[in-house]
């Protein structure tokens, strides 16, 4: 049965996008079905980072509205023949999104898709309560940051109030912390939170690490998710958190200080 997976945080630029993208990846790369769904309307950017945005004609919105068919608007990636793509739209505003019709998207996705991610936008404004509201699993995309933190405990309290498993008195959606941006020599000199600061504020099970990378960056000016990049830590933090994700047993990396010999050291310096 598919499952629905929603990216979310309660804090802008912790790299929702980022992660939907490189999971969406992940699963498909080990041959799972997989759609991601755009839900930040108005500000869509999952296209640009799955490098598919000249191939947008037709959009999540088009498909709520009857203006299209769902495989009208659904983009095939084209290195992962299991990955699809469903852009929303960059000219309506997040009113467009109706309960009903998101609804009837989700359950056609359901019956040729494994995964189905809703890429969320930040807060608690509409966009994002639509793309939670369905979920079965929530991954929270948190920075090791005191205000990073405090505003997904807040997106904690509304998965566990206002999902419609909430409402409907199911078993709860299961949450997992993935961490992001996490800098191991910033949080050595006390500048960010430690993981388990965040895990005894949150108190939810710990999915990934990803580390600072300007790999992270570099993916998105190419348009490929990060995770395609198996060469640097990030990439290999995605898909450490993928395969956890799908129940393997993999120890944390990137958690402590890179030791540099005396050469690096002074190149840092200098630059």
């Amino acid at each position: 049965m598919a499952k629905v997976i929603v990216m979310t945080s309660g804090k802008g630029g912790v790299g929702k996008t980022t992660t939907a993208a490189a999971f969406g990846a992940g699963l498909a790369m080990r041959g799972h079905r997989t759609v991601v769904i755009d839900f930040d309307v108005g500000l869509r950017n999952l296209d640009l980072i799955m490098g598919c945005e000249r191939r947008v004609v037709f959009d999540f919105i088009n498909v709520i509205n009857g203006d299209a068919r769902l495989n009208q608007a659904l983009i095939r990636d084209k290195r992962i023949g299991e990955l699809c793509i469903l852009p929303t739209s960059q000219t309506r505003d997040k009113d467009a999104l109706t309960k009903e019709g998101v609804e009837r998207v989700l359950e056609e996705l359901k019956a040729d898709f494994d995964y189905i991610i809703c890429d969320s936008p930040a807060g608690i404004e509409r966009g994002a309560l639509m793309a939670l509201y369905w979920a079965d699993e929530a991954v929270i995309v948190t920075n090791p940051e005191v205000s990073s933190v405090r505003d997904s405990d807040r997106i904690l309290g509304v998965l566990q109030s206002r999902s419609k498993r909430a409402e409907e008195g199911a078993e709860p959606v299961k949450e997992h912390l993935l961490l992001t941006r996490y800098d191991a020599e910033r949080v050595e000199r006390g500048e960010m939170l430690k993981v388990d600061d965040v895990l005894e504020i949150l108190a939810i099970p710990l999915l990934g690490i990803i580390p600072e990378s300007q790999s992270v960056l570099k993916a998105s000016n190419l348009g490929q998710p990060v995770i395609f990049d198996e060469v640097s830590p990030a990439g290999q933090a995605y898909a450490d958190a993928v395969g956890r994700f799908l129940g393997h047993s993999i120890e944390h990396r990137f958690t402590r200080p890179e030791r540099r010999g005396l050469f690096q050291r002074l190149l840092r310096r200098t630059a």
